[in-house]
């Protein structure tokens, strides 16, 4: 869906910032969900050095554009297909060679943005999206690779999963962004981790008093793992209207396959978005996500959500309160969801105050917080 940027707000308690600090994340050729974190991140720490391998510069706000780039930025089509050049990753953070002169390294990292290399005297926190999933879960994630090259990613990801579990192990701290990536943390790094969920825009998702209409919405990118083709199966000549905000490579098929009471509306402007949240009886969201920022921002607005009990919905969805947990990817799981929930029965300032949790305020000073403990206790060694 289509973005309008918004600077973030600099606090006041970051003006006399003493740390030197530098953030690595993996690549800024987007503007989403950790994009915003690393947002964040600089607004907290506003005279931190920015390291990533790839930058679109048409693609992101002015805080993130600062950055500096590996020679992957020099690689014809390497921005447009990041993909392709996922081998050549932990050779651009190897070539940058050891960060020092810093209290502290932050990495916001879902692939191999931890692979950034510091000193000995400099510690490293890792705000981590999810452990490398190309290489950890690759039939969740093989669709990303063109079908020619898939047996070939398969086989790399042997090395990668090896090379990544050896970059965790230079971590001096991580952060989890949900409950369950910090068991994914544990389990495929043998590391603990403390759960700082990401920022939401928890001021501007909000409710406005209005009433609900008599439809159901799915927010998303139009990819196999967002489980968007359940959606539209489960609601295949049911007696009720449903709305699809987002684009991607299955609009074409899913638009195929919906019935009459589908509608796609491809990207939307963020100020529409918030009118269908608001508006909407309830939000579908049958994937398994790292957190999952659209059901948030969805109960940020006061929304109930639907959605499959795994992943980020279990840290975000309250049962019965905030919404509805199913325990299977099922369309007839779904389907019984969405008849036999009294949905008018979900209060509205309810569910938008259980969604403060994740504003963006609460995340800078958790981080904070987290950053100086760190910072303490590696000098206090």
């Amino acid at each position: 869906m289509s973005i309008r940027f918004k600077a973030v707000q600099q606090p006041a308690e970051s003006i006399e910032n003493t740390l030197r600090v530098a953030v690595a994340h993996e690549w800024l050729i987007r503007y989403a969900g950790s994009e915003r974190v690393v947002e964040e991140i600089l607004a907290e720490f506003p005279n931190a050095r920015l390291l990533t391998t790839m930058l679109d510069p048409l693609a992101v706000p002015g805080t993130l554009r600062q950055a500096e780039t590996s020679f992957l930025q020099k690689l014809p089509g390497a921005r447009r297909h990041h993909e392709w050049v996922l081998p050549l990753m932990p050779l651009a953070w190897r070539a940058r060679g050891r960060l020092t002169d810093l209290d502290v390294v932050i990495s916001s990292s879902h692939a191999c943005a931890k692979a950034v290399r510091v000193v000995e005297a400099i510690p490293h926190l890792c705000y981590c999206h999810t452990p490398m999933r190309y290489a950890w879960d690759f039939d969740a994630e093989k669709e990303r690779f063109p079908s020619l090259v898939r047996p070939f990613a398969r086989a790399g990801m042997a090395w990668f999963r090896r090379w990544d579990k050896a970059t965790a192990a230079r971590v001096t701290a991580f952060v989890a962004n949900s409950t369950a990536v910090a068991e994914r943390i544990r389990r495929w790094y043998g590391r603990s981790s403390k759960v700082i969920h990401p920022p939401v825009r928890t001021d501007f998702f909000t409710p406005d008093g209005g009433g609900r209409d008599d439809y159901f919405l799915f927010v998303g990118r139009l990819a196999g793992y967002k489980r968007a083709d359940l959606v539209i199966e489960t609601f295949f000549d049911l007696d009720r209207r449903l709305l699809v905000v987002g684009e991607g490579q299955q609009r074409r098929a899913l638009e195929t396959r919906a019935s009459s009471n589908v509608s796609f509306l491809g990207s939307v402007e963020e100020n529409r978005l918030r009118e269908l949240y608001r508006r909407t009886r309830a939000v579908i969201y049958p994937a398994e996500e790292d957190f999952g920022i659209v059901m948030a921002e969805a109960q940020a607005c006061g929304t109930p959500v639907l959605a499959y009990r795994r992943g980020g919905a279990v840290d975000i969805v309250t049962e019965g309160v905030t919404g509805v947990l199913v325990e299977r990817q099922d369309v007839a799981e779904l389907r019984r969801a969405i008849e036999q929930t009294k949905w008018d029965d979900f209060d509205t300032p309810t569910i938008s105050s259980h969604a403060q949790r994740f504003s963006a305020a609460r995340f800078r000073r958790e981080l904070r917080e987290e950053v100086e403990a760190v910072v303490a206790g590696f000098r206090n060694r």
